[in-house]
């Protein structure tokens, strides 16, 4: 039986491929769409993209509603800063893996605090895009058990 896995994505994520290719690359957000349908299987992937705060809770809360296998979650900017997303966050119910493209422990200080990595089960940095389908098989893997 197919599960639904949401992959939510936050602020600045829609300019990927465009936005600072030395950190981010050149693959698009369509493409890391595609990578994590393939990834995926027979499985339902609800793939969403917000530059805004309060959607992102709304996507995360639609996931805990709707019975949602799991959710892979690159919170961008909101990972440092967003009580409401941890918030959120803590009311899921099934695996959480957060990602980020770079590996945000080489950058600058600002970037070194996660508030998400204190609720996810688990932490995906630095392998550029591709970590999305690293994130997609991984969570399925801990869906199997």
């Amino acid at each position: 039986m197919a599960r639904t896995i949401h992959v939510l994505n936050g602020p600045n994520l829609n300019r990927l491929g465009k936005r600072e290719p030395e950190i981010y690359g050149h693959t698009t957000l369509a493409e890391v769409e595609a990578l994590c349908r393939a990834a995926a299987g027979e499985d339902i992937v609800v793939f969403r993209q917000t530059n805004y705060e309060g959607q992102l809770v709304e996507w995360i809360h639609e996931a805990t509603d709707s019975g949602a296998a799991g959710i892979v979650i690159n919170p961008a900017g909101l990972t440092f800063t967003s009580i409401p997303v941890l918030d959120a966050l803590k009311m899921f119910h099934g695996p959480v893996i957060e990602l980020h493209i770079s590996n945000i422990h080489r950058r600058e200080p600002i970037y070194h605090r996660s508030l998400v990595s204190g609720v996810a089960t688990a932490v995906i940095a630095g392998l550029g895009a591709r970590g999305y389908a690293t994130a997609v098989r991984s969570l399925r893997e801990l869906l199997e058990g």
